[in-house]
């Protein structure tokens, strides 16, 4: 596998996203594709009370240019402080919510206009709490296919994503078991900072 890996930049990312990464050699972001519905570009999935849930960002939909990376993000809704009491609900007795709250809120305060930037300032906020720098390029230029990188952008579609992590203390598990592969948050606020070592940890065999 080409430790060179091309992967989208998402709300929040996927385990699965952090696995790749931080293996990585170098990381570049597609961010010159066209935007598609359903997908960890705008969306998260933590482990609530009732178990899984999905947490989802409107988006204002340009039919003349529906480019990622200028697409913005629908502030009508008050997608933050309903995003934001979510985590409270599903996190707040977690080992390590206290810790990492306060630096994560400021994404529930600020309006930001696109996606895009907002799904950067989130990767940096986690790595800054995860303790890690992953540095990265952009692409310039969109390619269906890619020969000199290892292609991961497939895992921004959850239902592609056939990632199997190792089970790890969770919240509710007693209620609902083990889910598999949520949010960062979820790894975060339940590992802390135990969280690169787990991620080290994980094998890349079951991406493609």
């Amino acid at each position: 596998m080409n430790n060179e890996i091309l992967i989208y930049p998402t709300y929040f990312p996927s385990i699965s996203h952090y696995i790749a990464m931080i293996a990585a050699e170098s990381v570049t972001f597609e961010v010159e594709d066209t935007f598609q519905k359903q997908t960890n570009r705008n969306r998260m999935y933590i482990y609530s009370p009732n178990g899984i849930q999905m947490l989802n960002i409107s988006v204002k939909h340009n039919d003349a240019n529906n480019n990622f990376k200028d697409i913005k993000i629908d502030n009508q809704y008050n997608w933050q402080k309903n995003h934001f009491k979510s985590l409270e609900a599903a996190y707040k007795n977690s080992p390590f919510y206290e810790y990492f709250i306060d630096d994560l809120q400021p994404i529930f305060e600020k309006k930001h206009e696109f996606m895009l930037d907002l799904n950067f300032e989130i990767f940096e906020r986690i790595n800054d709490a995860l303790g890690i720098f992953i540095p990265f390029d952009k692409t310039t230029e969109y390619f269906h296919k890619v020969s000199d990188k290892t292609d991961f952008r497939y895992l921004v579609n959850g239902k592609k994503d056939n990632t199997q992590i190792e089970p790890y203390t969770q919240v509710f598990e007693n209620k609902h078991g083990f889910i598999n592969n949520l949010s960062i948050l979820d790894l975060l606020f339940n590992e802390g900072r135990y969280a690169v070592d787990y991620l080290k940890q994980q094998r890349l065999n079951f991406l493609i």
